[in-house]
């Protein structure tokens, strides 16, 4: 057994580690110890039957397996992006096109030019850091276009009744929305290393790999998330462009309230 790797029982403790958070949520009176519990239930469990349905996909299903596993993924971090983004016309088709554009391109070109092997130990693994990168920052961009069209509207009016196409006039929100969607991913990528390790290269390291050939990883693994997110956010504000206005270049009415 690898001494990095924490056996059953090392799990096991780990849970004290859950509990000092309950104690800390029930004695600040925060009434967060029942959802602190069921999340790290939940998170044990589904991190489980994971790593069951890997074993599967790795002995059995080969390449076609993990390209259907990324494409549930896909279609899972659509709809969780989408519904951050209630209330915006056609939000979840829009955050799982623009996952599916970011991760399929990224992918494809990591693949194509042999950066990373075309095995299912590593496409899953690679692949599920991208869907998550992508969903994270294309529900960004959803929401702060969303809002955007709501608190801009007579601005967009205004240049619209100027003269202005509908590009045009929500040109400067569509800015305002895109530089607010990739300004983290930028500054986690001027920062790698000299704040955190980041996960790639922390397990590898741990796993004993030497710390160069980690680096090299975690280089590909940054250059592969800046690339995914900046092609998933474009993609979603650029669908969005198009369900905002209708065909006569008017701003379509939104609901003033959306939960998130």
């Amino acid at each position: 057994m690898n001494a990095a790797v924490p056996g059953w029982a090392g799990v096991l403790a780990s849970v004290s580690l859950v509990a000092l958070t309950v104690v800390v949520a029930w004695r600040r009176r925060l009434r967060l110890g029942r959802e602190i519990t069921f999340a790290a239930v939940r998170a044990g469990l589904q991190l489980a039957a994971v790593g069951a349905i890997l074993l599967v996909v790795f002995k059995h299903t080969g390449l076609v397996g993990a390209f259907g596993w990324l494409a549930a993924m896909t279609l899972i971090a659509g709809q969780v992006a989408g519904r951050r983004a209630r209330g915006l016309p056609g939000a979840t088709v829009t955050a799982t096109t623009a996952v599916a554009v970011g991760t399929a391109a990224t992918l494809g070109v990591l693949l194509v030019l042999e950066v990373i092997e075309a095995r299912p130990r590593v496409v899953i693994p690679a692949g599920g850091m991208v869907v998550s990168g992508a969903m994270q920052f294309t529900a960004v961009v959803l929401i702060r276009l969303r809002d955007e069209a709501r608190t801009a509207r007579l601005q967009v009016e205004a240049r619209l009744a100027l003269g202005l196409s509908a590009a045009d006039a929500f040109a400067p929100h569509l800015r305002s929305a895109l530089r607010t969607a990739l300004i983290p991913v930028i500054d986690s990528t001027k920062t790698v290393g000299l704040i955190s390790l980041p996960g790639a290269m922390t397990g590898l390291i741990l796993a004993g790999v030497d710390p160069f050939t980690a680096i090299r990883y975690q280089i590909v693994v940054m250059y592969m998330l800046l690339a995914a997110s900046a092609l998933a956010v474009l993609t979603a504000a650029r669908l969005t462009e198009r369900v905002l206005f209708d065909e006569a270049h008017r701003l379509r009415p939104l609901p003033d309230q959306s939960p998130i």
